[in-house]
């Protein structure tokens, strides 16, 4: 979950450093800290509780020296809360080492019982101080950073990423990682160690992601990779698919609502090059190949929050084209309960970052048990799609907000898209049928942006007048069902109210006990051109709520005169079929979340206790 970077270079440690953990902040927030070797061969250091730019005032009013190594770190509180010296970085007891951390060592207590038995005093309530003065005391006797960091990182359990320097090795920066993400940046003269590219493509887009249970030493001029036993591994370059500037607000008043006004192209991004002569054609399923495609007889979707929903509409997309079973887990409960899985088993895991601990060791597992694996993921290099049989990237762009907006819309679409190439490979719809679908889909973006231009003044003077309101239903049917469950989630991640999505069918089972005058329920109503719509049924809920005293919020297709009667408000959507219109009923629901919670003065881009990537189980 933390934000870690390191550097070695020519004395600019301090800017690549505050550079790096602004880009990375969205990682964690509750407290931020550097460590440099100066010219003089000391270590200086500065952490401060709060967000980032508590540790910023403080360095102009107490400057650090500036040097040519450094580590940065911007942390998500595990152990110990967030203050200033729970706040990375740590120091070795001799205070000429310092280690930064993301992750947790699940056996740190016993380790540091060891260390108090042998005398070792603590200045924090962290996992963290453990390592670094395991590796302090290794360095005494090894004097090599990447040989004491590797005889520690033996010892450990659980998810961790380390960085660490020493005074005595100025110009060096060793990291390790398990289970938690690194990657390498490549320079001139310069190289940088970060939690994702975000941190130093302000300086280079020349990347190597490292491995599981790997350890690397960046020089100015090297680079180093060895695995946990010492043996030396082989790297991968690759170039970063977007620039600095892609990862700045540009005139925006948050980082979401860049990103909300980025869905349509992330859509368009995500179908560019992957349909040719108005077929779904996917390059990247040949390493899973389409015979053992066409043989499938169950799909397995895992992802967590957002992306779970988005899953839940490929489940209907993907079933009802391919005609295949799909069920939809959530990745920390999948691999607990003993799945059943064969090499018959297609396991599509959702995320992100593709650094979703949950979904990583549910990826593992169905590797494991002989299921076929494919992932969805936003992030180059990621350690899922390196642990997957095949990877659908998605084409967002960073996405800094840690409420996801444009990556939800652009994961949908990728199942989409996999679900129209399953069809196309199992015969299960002519040529004509995905053409048709396929002109559908092509024609979203366009349709976001509709939505986005005639909405969002209106939404945003709804939210103004709801900065009172404590709870928020949300309805929906079939695909709307998991529009429903997104837009009460933005709720609350981002307003911290109360807010519930329901299939609509379910309100009589019980939750209709929850109205009462003046609920506020927003609704996606179906489209009635559907002759399968449930567009009726979806009515009656509406009235049903209505005669009770609710507030009705109807998201509903243009045209739509028969849910104006009943609603107190309604938000349209433009036309679509009915597979294709969460994409457009989504986008309303991601702006009320924003406009709400900026309204009652909140942080939009850094909601409490949330951090973007889950990188710990």
């Amino acid at each position: 979950m933390c934000g870690i970077v390191g550097y070695v270079g020519d004395n600019k440690s301090i800017e690549v450093l505050l550079g790096g953990l602004r880009r990375l902040e969205y990682r964690g927030y509750d407290s931020a800290g550097v460590a440099v070797i100066d010219s003089e061969g000391h270590i200086g250091t500065r952490k401060r509780a709060g967000k980032l730019q508590v540790l910023v005032d403080d360095l102009e009013d107490r400057p650090l020296a500036n040097g040519a190594t450094g580590i940065g770190h911007t942390r998500w509180a595990t152990h110990g809360g967030p203050t200033d010296r729970n706040a990375h970085p740590h120091l070795s007891a001799d205070g000429k080492l310092a280690l930064i951390h993301n992750g947790i060592i699940e056996n740190f207590a016993e380790l540091k019982q060891e260390l108090v038995e042998s005398g070792a005093t603590f200045t924090s309530e962290t996992d963290t101080e453990v390592a670094a003065l395991l590796v302090g005391r290794e360095y005494e006797s090894t004097q090599d950073l990447t040989e004491a960091l590797r005889r520690v990182v033996a010892r450990l359990h659980g998810a961790f990423t380390l960085l660490v320097m020493h005074e005595d090795q100025p110009g060096v920066v060793v990291g390790a990682r398990r289970n938690s993400p690194l990657v390498i940046g490549l320079g001139d003269g310069e190289n940088f160690l970060g939690s994702d590219v975000a941190a130093f493509v302000e300086f280079t887009r020349r990347a190597v992601a490292i491995g599981q249970d790997q350890i690397v030493t960046i020089r100015p001029d090297s680079v180093e990779v060895i695995d946990f036993g010492g043996a030396p591994v082989e790297t991968e370059e690759f170039d970063v698919a977007w620039d600095a500037s892609a990862s700045e607000k540009g005139g925006w008043s948050s980082f979401m609502a860049k990103e909300i006004s980025e869905e349509p192209e992330a859509v368009g991004n995500t179908i560019l090059g992957r349909v040719h002569d108005g077929l779904v054609k996917l390059a990247e399923l040949d390493p899973i190949g389409d015979a053992a495609l066409a043989d499938l007889d169950r799909i397995v979707i895992i992802a967590c929050g957002t992306a779970a929903y988005a899953g839940m509409l490929g489940k209907y997309a993907i079933e009802a084209w391919a005609r295949v079973p799909v069920d939809v887990e959530l990745s920390h409960e999948f691999r607990y309960r003993d799945p059943i899985l064969t090499e018959r088993t297609l396991v599509i895991s959702i995320s992100q970052s593709g650094e979703t601990m949950d979904t990583l060791v549910a990826v593992q597992h169905a590797t494991a048990a002989g299921a076929r694996v494919l992932s969805v993921c936003n992030t180059q290099g990621a350690t899922i799609p390196r642990e997957s049989q095949a990877v659908v990237y998605t084409h967002a762009g960073p996405e800094v907000a840690v409420a996801s907006t444009k990556a939800f819309v652009a994961q949908v679409t990728a199942l989409y898209l996999i679900g129209l190439h399953l069809a196309g490979v199992r015969g299960t719809l002519t040529d004509d049928q995905i053409r048709e679908n396929v002109v559908e889909l092509q024609a979203i973006p366009d349709k976001i942006a509709e939505v986005l231009s005639v909405s969002q003044a209106e939404i945003g003077q709804l939210a103004h007048w709801m900065t009172d309101t404590q709870s928020v239903l949300f309805l929906g049917r079939n695909v709307g069902y998991p529009v429903a469950l997104e837009g009460a989630l933005k709720l609350k991640e981002l307003a911290y109210i109360h807010a519930e999505g329901f299939a609509a069918g379910e309100l009589k089972h019980g939750p209709i006990a929850l109205i009462e005058p003046g609920q506020a329920v927003i609704v996606v109503v179906p489209s009635p051109r559907d002759p399968n719509s449930l567009h009726p049924k979806v009515i009656s809920n509406i009235q049903e709520i209505r005669a009770r005293g609710a507030r009705v919020i109807a998201i509903a297709e243009k045209g739509d005169a028969a849910v104006l009667p009943f609603a107190d408000e309604v938000i349209p959507i433009p036309l679509a079929g009915s597979l294709f219109e969460p994409l457009l009923a989504v986008v309303p629901l991601h702006i009320f979340g924003m406009e709400l919670a900026s309204a009652k003065g909140l942080d939009v881009d850094q909601p409490r206790n949330l951090a973007k990537s889950v990188t710990v189980e």
